[in-house]
């Protein structure tokens, strides 16, 4: 079984800045693609950055100059580094990760519980 952990959520006030990590863990043969989506109260889910397994990184539009995304793949761990954060920000963000267990024909999508990010005025 594969399970993904996130962390580094927290309360934080505008301006400030904030790491996220997501760490997968279990049976993994790879992981391939993994990202950050982010849900704020009232609002549908979005996508928030992604990363490929060779690092090659695209960012949504509200958060680029601002979110830097990366990966350390002997760790199959994920980063969200945030500055320069918005009340608009304020969100649960949740880790995802497409990945090819030791007993899978192919990659699957996995889901995080989530970390809420909270920033204050």
């Amino acid at each position: 079984q594969v399970q993904l952990v996130e962390s580094g959520g927290g309360l934080v006030q505008a301006g400030g800045s904030l790491r996220l990590s997501c760490a997968a863990s279990g049976s993994i043969f790879r992981v391939n693609n993994m990202g950050w989506y982010r849900q704020a109260p009232g609002s549908q889910r979005e996508l928030v950055a992604t990363i490929t397994s060779g690092g090659m990184t695209n960012y949504a539009d509200p958060v680029k100059g601002r979110f830097t995304i990366s990966r350390d793949n002997a760790k199959n761990t994920v980063y969200l580094q945030m500055n320069s954060l918005k009340p608009e920000d304020a969100a649960m963000y949740y880790c995802n990760a497409d990945v090819v267990s030791d007993s899978g024909w192919y990659g699957m999508d996995y889901w995080g519980k989530g970390t809420l990010v909270t920033v204050s005025l």
